[in-house]
């Protein structure tokens, strides 16, 4: 296992055992999208290749999937039962294993066309699952444990929809971090990941966002990162307490923070599209910053390049000390799901349930592969144990969402 990659489990969950073969949360074992580099997975596949298995889900969602173990879990939302479930499936089979129903009636997706009432990702700690669901006009975070008993539920506080909710619940030691930013003013709490009693607090302004913090070890120190409501955050995950706070980045970010070890990257795009880049020391210096449009899909960061893949469909390279951009190439059209990264290899899937292969390096980009599975699709890919995970959904003759297990 990279030392790396180790060192960031360890963060993710310092008491509990967790395997590079796992993909624990969003974003992946260390949280910034890089999948484990020694793996071997397919490049190129279809319907009738290199599918291990295939399994019909219910309801509708955007949650990634969750693996861990011999299990995988997803969120989903059931419109017409009224009912937001987790779904516990089998890794090596697909088989459904257990659905829990989270919450029963007053669903809402909110007022965009492409929203969920299931858009967070279950974080697994290696004892409990923990999932994020906007309902009766507030925001709950719940634990389940490993046979699907949810074992305590917090309503983080109200909640005025706008947009939707995506947000996933974030483990550092024990507490969870969950945010919940909207327009009657927000909130990003620490909770007893054991019992869900609040262990800190922020207030956060009155304007709609939708990141999810991000867990870095950066300029020295373990910093929980988020952007948003025209702020650029770090607090210490387990207090709480602000290292610092500076004005930045727009109102609305999508993306989850990444690092290179010194700077902090932060992307949003509304009312203004904006890219930035900024010491993560407490100085408050921004490094560098551009109108570069990263709104939904989260960056990747790889040997002091910045990797991005716009929502219009193209892919971008820039050197992370300066921001230097160094090459910007047409990849598709549609991205709201986020690329994963394999070594020099990105994995990313559009709107339409494409899924380019690319490899990359500062000097350029080249289109390995592009690999269609159903029609629509606004998760992101989970890449672990040589397997890719993809959720997607065929919308002829009946619209059904399935989980693929893609593999050689």
């Amino acid at each position: 296992m990279r030392p790396r990659l180790t060192l960031c489990l360890l963060l993710l969950c310092p008491l509990f055992q967790l395997s590079a073969s796992d993909w624990p949360r969003w974003r992946g074992p260390t949280g910034d999208g890089h999948a484990d580099p020694a793996q071997k997975v397919p490049e190129k596949w279809s319907e009738s290749e290199k599918i291990v298995w295939r399994s019909p889900l219910r309801g509708r969602g955007h949650s990634s999937p969750t693996v861990a173990g011999n299990r995988i879990f997803l969120s989903t939302a059931d419109t017409a039962a009224q009912e937001q479930l987790v779904l516990c499936l089998d890794r090596a089979t697909g088989r459904e294993l257990w659905a829990t129903v989270v919450h029963r009636g007053n669903l809402d997706s909110g007022n965009h066309r492409l929203s969920s009432p299931a858009a967070s990702s279950v974080t697994w700690d290696g004892e409990r699952a923990y999932i994020n669901f906007p309902n009766a006009k507030g925001i709950h975070t719940s634990a389940l444990d490993a046979s699907g008993r949810i074992l305590w539920q917090r309503r983080i506080g109200d909640f005025v929809m706008h947009q939707g909710f995506g947000s996933s619940p974030v483990v550092h030691g024990d507490v969870v971090l969950v945010s919940a930013d909207h327009r009657g003013g927000g909130v990003i709490q620490g909770l007893n990941r054991r019992t869900g009693d609040v262990v800190w607090s922020h207030e956060r302004p009155k304007i709609p966002n939708y990141t999810t913090p991000a867990i870095m070890e950066v300029a020295g120190r373990v910093q929980a990162v988020l952007a948003g409501c025209n702020l650029i955050t770090s607090l210490d995950p387990l207090t709480g307490n602000k290292f610092w706070e500076v004005a930045g980045a727009t109102e609305e970010c999508v993306t989850t923070a990444v690092t290179d070890g010194q700077r902090v990257f932060v992307s949003g795009g509304y009312p203004k599209n904006n890219t930035t880049a900024v010491d993560a020391d407490g100085s408050g210096k921004i490094a560098w910053q551009n109108n570069t449009r990263v709104y939904v899909p989260s960056k990747l960061v790889r040997e002091g390049h910045l990797y991005a893949i716009l929502d219009a469909g193209q892919a971008v390279c820039w050197k992370s000390d300066t921001g230097e951009e160094l090459w910007r190439e047409k990849v598709d059209r549609d991205f709201y799901g986020s690329p994963v990264m394999l070594g020099d290899r990105i994995f990313v899937t559009n709107q339409r349930a494409v899924t380019s292969v690319l490899q990359v390096s500062p000097k350029g980009m080249k289109l390995i592969a592009q690999n269609k599975l159903g029609d629509e699709s606004l998760s992101s890919p989970s890449i672990c144990g040589n397997r890719i995970y993809l959720r997607s959904g065929k919308t002829s003759p009946e619209r059904q969402e399935f989980l693929w297990a893609i593999g050689d």
